[in-house]
């Protein structure tokens, strides 16, 4: 039997893009994960992850990422919410892996609606086809090491690209989370500075919008 496991790094951030990341390997298999010592990758540090992160993908059978840019959260909450735009991203996941056991992190304050949901699209997208058996739960990615993977691989791969518009911009901004200073310090900066917000930023998050919204 093929597990998968999904879950994402940069839902809440207004800097940067979401990251939906899936890990799929033979059940037999999944012992591996457990003598990696996978955890959620918040426990984490960025270098430990980083070694785990390449392991998982020695072990897995496939890796795939989902990378959701801020400009395209922007033009997609114009017509969906954001828990739309989760089982979107959840679903491409689910579509590449083709799993027959998915355990995911619930992105919804409803564990069961979001697995219903999220399986819903899936067969709706794949007409004819059943859907995968779908597990979702809050706190997924600490109880499940196949979640335990795919959050670690989303999160290395969402730093990854943070770390890539910091060196193309030659500034470092924080964490990109509303609640970081050095954040919000950067976004009243740039707008100062350039009359408006790099595309790389979630102008359609609270804080992007007053921000634009006081100048």
């Amino acid at each position: 039997m093929k597990i998968a496991g999904i879950d994402e790094a940069g839902k809440g951030p207004v800097i940067g893009p979401m990251c939906v990341a899936g890990v799929i390997m033979d059940e037999s298999n999944i012992n591996a994960l457990k003598n990696l010592g996978v955890a959620d990758s918040k426990k984490l540090s960025p270098k430990k992850r980083e070694t785990l992160a390449r392991q998982i993908r020695k072990y897995a059978d496939e890796v795939f990422i989902q990378e959701i840019e801020a400009c395209q959260i922007d033009e997609l909450r114009n017509i969906m919410s954001m828990n739309d735009i989760m089982i979107r991203g959840f679903s491409s996941v689910l579509e590449n892996l083709k799993p027959d056991l998915a355990y995911v992190d619930a992105a919804d304050v409803n564990a069961e609606r979001f697995g219903k949901r999220l399986l819903a699209a899936y067969e709706k997208k794949n007409e004819g086809e059943k859907g995968p058996e779908i597990v979702s739960e809050h706190g997924a990615d600490d109880i499940y090491p196949i979640v335990s993977a795919a959050s670690i691989i989303a999160k290395v791969r969402r730093d990854e690209l943070i770390g890539n518009i910091k060196t193309a911009i030659n500034e470092d901004f924080g964490s990109g989370y509303p609640s970081d200073p050095k954040t919000k310090k950067f976004l009243h900066e740039w707008m100062d500075k350039n009359g408006n917000l790099p595309d790389f930023v979630r102008h359609s998050w609270k804080t992007a919008a007053k921000i634009k919204g006081s100048r």
